[in-house]
This record gives C-alpha cells, sequence and structure tokens, in this order.
C-alpha cells in the first residue's frame, strides 16, 4: 500500500520534501496544512504530491518562490516577477523575428517616412527601426512600465500587505495558525507580488495585442520606430486587405507620431508627469482592503485574483486627481486626432486607406490595449474619448491657416488647443491670434518699464 499522507519524520515524505523546498528552514508542518485544508471542506484523499506532473510540480514551486521572496532590490512590487509573469503568459505562441520580416518592416517605414514629408513640416525622426517579437517588446518597455506604474504600484502593494498581515490570519482555522506564524514574514511580501503579477499579466496580454512602439499613445518602447510583426499579421486577419496596405498603413501611424515625439521633447517628459500626477493624488480604500480580506477564501485562487485587482480599493478620482486625468485624456486625443489627419493625407496611394483608418478608429474609440492594461491595475482610464472632435480641429485649422500652421502648434505646450477649442475648432485661430496680441502688449510694457519708458512718458505729459 502506498503512503499518500505525510508522515512525520521521514525525510522522502514528498509533503514535507515540497514545503522545505518552498520555504527552506522556516518550512510549516504539512501536516497543519493538511488540517487547515479540511476545515476549508478539502477533505478525502490526501494531497500527494508524487501523483502529480513534476514539471508542474517545479512550476508551482518556482512561482510560489518568486511571489514569497519579493523582488531582489527589496522594492515594495515585485517587478521581476511582473517581467517573468509576461514573458511566460507568451510563451509558446511568439514566434521569433526573421530577416525577411525584418526587412519588410524597414521597407514599410522607409516608404511611411517619404509619404509623410508630403504631409506634415515636422522632420522624421531620426532613431532605430526595430522589428521585434512579443517577448523583445516586453523586454524593451518594461523599465517604462514601471516608471510610469511605480507610484500607484506602491501604494497599493504596501496597503494590501499590510492588511494581509494583520487582518488574514483572523479568518483562518485555529489549525492553520502556527503554520501562518512561520510564514508571516513573507506574507508580506505578498501583495507586492500579488500586484506585480497582475501587472505581469496585463503586460502579457497587451504585448499580444500592441501593434507598434507608439500604439498605446505613449512612445512606450523609447526613442525607436518598433513594429510587432506577428502582431500585425494577426489584427490584418480576416479583414479583407492586402497585407502590404496594413503593414504600410501601421507604419504611417507609427512614423507619424515619432515625429510628434521626436519633434517636441517636452511631449513624452508630460505624457508621463501627468500619470505620475495621477498616481500622487491616489488613495487606498483601506476598509475595502479589510472587506475585501474578510470575504477571502485562500484555497480559492479566482477569489485571491479578484483580491489583488487594485482598481477595486481606489475611490473615484477628483479634485486635481481629476484634472490631471482629462488633460491627460485631451493630449492622448490632439496626438491621435493629429496623428489621424496627417495619415489620412499621407496615405492616399493606399488602395485601403479609408477601411484602415475606420478600423484602427473604431479599436481606438472602444477601448485600446493601454486602456485595458492601466484600467485594470490602476483604474486609470486612458481613452481618448474627444478623438472625433480633435480630428475635426486638426482639419479645421489646416483648412484656415496651411499644414505649417499646424504643425508648428506642438512647439510649445502653450499653443496647444484646450477643451474649449476642442468645443469650437473654428475659434482656436481667433483665441490664438488675441492671446499672442496680449503677450506681445504685455512683453512691449515690460521693456518699457524695465528701460524707464514709462516715466519718460509720464515726464512728456506733465
Amino acid at each position: 500500500m502506498s503512503n499518500t499522507g505525510p508522515t512525520n519524520g521521514d525525510d522522502h515524505d514528498p509533503m514535507s520534501e515540497m514545503f522545505r523546498k518552498m520555504f527552506g528552514e522556516n518550512a510549516p508542518d504539512p501536516e497543519e496544512i493538511q488540517r487547515a485544508m479540511n476545515q476549508f471542506g478539502a477533505s478525502g484523499m490526501p494531497f500527494d504530491p508524487s501523483m502529480m506532473d513534476p514539471q508542474m510540480m517545479q512550476n508551482i514551486m518556482q512561482q510560489f518562490q518568486s511571489m514569497m521572496q519579493g523582488s531582489d532590490d527589496d522594492a515594495p512590487v515585485n517587478w521581476d516577477l511582473a517581467k517573468q509573469t509576461a514573458r511566460q503568459s507568451i510563451s509558446g505562441q511568439d514566434p521569433s523575428v526573421g530577416s525577411f520580416s525584418a526587412t519588410e518592416i524597414d521597407d514599410a517605414l522607409r516608404l511611411a517616412d517619404s509619404w509623410l514629408d508630403n504631409a506634415s513640416t515636422l522632420e522624421a525622426a531620426n532613431v532605430p527601426v526595430v522589428a521585434w517579437s512579443r517577448a523583445e517588446w516586453v523586454e524593451a518597455t518594461m523599465d517604462n512600465w514601471r516608471e510610469m506604474t511605480n507610484p500607484v504600484a506602491t501604494s497599493l502593494s504596501e496597503a494590501l500587505s499590510r492588511t494581509i498581515t494583520e487582518q488574514l490570519p483572523g479568518q483562518m482555522p485555529e489549525e492553520f495558525q502556527g503554520a501562518f506564524g512561520d510564514m508571516q514574514p513573507m506574507m508580506k511580501n505578498l501583495g507586492g507580488s500579488m500586484f506585480g503579477l497582475q501587472l505581469g499579466q496585463a503586460i502579457g496580454e497587451l504585448a499580444q495585442e500592441v501593434l507598434s512602439g507608439t500604439d498605446t499613445g505613449f512612445p512606450i518602447a523609447g526613442q525607436r520606430l518598433a513594429m510587432l510583426p506577428v502582431n500585425i499579421e494577426e489584427f490584418g486577419d480576416g479583414l479583407a486587405v492586402e497585407p502590404d496596405q496594413v503593414r504600410i498603413y501601421l507604419a504611417l501611424r507609427e512614423a507619424a507620431r515619432m515625429r510628434l515625439f521626436a519633434n517636441s521633447p517636452w511631449l513624452a517628459r508630460d505624457l508621463t508627469a501627468m500619470v505620475q500626477q495621477y498616481a500622487a493624488g491616489i488613495t487606498i480604500d483601506v476598509s475595502a482592503i479589510e472587506d475585501a480580506v474578510q470575504h477571502l477564501d485562500p484555497t480559492d485562487p479566482e477569489s485571491m485574483n479578484q483580491m489583488f485587482s487594485g482598481s477595486m480599493f481606489i475611490p473615484e478620482p477628483e479634485g486635481a486627481q481629476k484634472a490631471a486625468i482629462d488633460h491627460l485624456e485631451t493630449l492622448l486625443a490632439l496626438i491621435e486626432g493629429w496623428v489621424d489627419v496627417v495619415v489620412t493625407e499621407a496615405s492616399k496611394p493606399l488602395e485601403s486607406a479609408n477601411a484602415l483608418r475606420e478600423m484602427i478608429n473604431r479599436r481606438r474609440a472602444s477601448g485600446g490595449p493601454a486602456e485595458h492594461a492601466f484600467g485594470s491595475l490602476v483604474g486609470l482610464d486612458l481613452r481618448p474619448r474627444r478623438l472625433h472632435d480633435a480630428t475635426k480641429l486638426w482639419s479645421t485649422i489646416q483648412e484656415a491657416e496651411g499644414v505649417e500652421y499646424r504643425d508648428a502648434i506642438w512647439e510649445s505646450q502653450l499653443r496647444l488647443p484646450t477643451d474649449e477649442d476642442l468645443d469650437d475648432p473654428a475659434g482656436y485661430v481667433q483665441r490664438q491670434t488675441s492671446a499672442d496680441e496680449q503677450s506681445a502688449t504685455l512683453d512691449d510694457d515690460l521693456k518699457k518699464l524695465l528701460e524707464g519708458g514709462f516715466d519718460d512718458d509720464q515726464d512728456n505729459k506733465s
């Protein structure tokens, strides 16, 4: 008869061996774990790790060890686990980029830049061209995701870890208290680990959707013209459009956005600053966390997953935080609206340009990949809600003043259209002219004051 249960004192007991590998010298007593599971209704045949697939056992132990150990740099969020999870989520469905695909991307982006020269006065971005697999995109963008989400992630993970450590023991059967006491130092890492796990899952899902380095509206890939051939191919599946036309159209959008970011260095900084301003105003609903812990079933993975959905603990934004979100959404709409107008002009040689434009705008309006990633984690809605208004605004400005005037607006934050301009596109030029005249008058008055001109005028009047 085989031994399927834990056996005290047996160095070869599979349950004891598993916990020693997971926890080291502080491993809890497997019998206490088994009794606790029985209290939760998991009675019946005792758990026998030897019956499990060895590779599955190894994966479980590695994942659990990563979660309990925290990050290498002692940060509140386990960013190493986030990257590992993102990579694992695309494992097996991420073909490498061959030389032929890389050449197709390079050719498409070079052609896009030549067409954009006839549709915009902004100079082409002098940056490297890359064709990435999903895993390469994850590796290249993880540091930027960390920078953007770190303030939110830190606040959430610290609040979650504190509440788990203080509240969770009271929800467990008495039989589990001894085991939990041994595990308590590791449980402090659980909040940051679970947030890292969810962030990694979100970035992994994003890696399967994103088409280019700026597809999220942010230059998340840095100063590079980046495209993902496998995602572009899947995006084009089912469309009655030739693959090369899909590739060229998406290259036009990528190259147009990068012209904006390259010629207006403040733009990328402003986008990141707005996200961080939103994060700085975040308050964590501790009572909601405590309530979630009280209803947590530690034996139910889905219950644990829902517990660590960060956005459920963030109240609705208000005040300065709400203003930061509104400003961010307006700026994203202005970027996408300008790109839409410029690419519509530049893509005229493409037979399927109108159909592709409609498809992309529908994708953005219904919520693009960045919105899904941020929304599921921190409740930050990045949808450019006023994309249609922004497109109309840039078209109106171009018709009234020309392409050069339209593109020169991006030279300074002070000239960027506002929500008022989105409401009344036709009035932008008049309002900007009035503002320029007032600014010129103030400059003249200041110059006179510094040169003593006002005193001379007063003496003449006397």
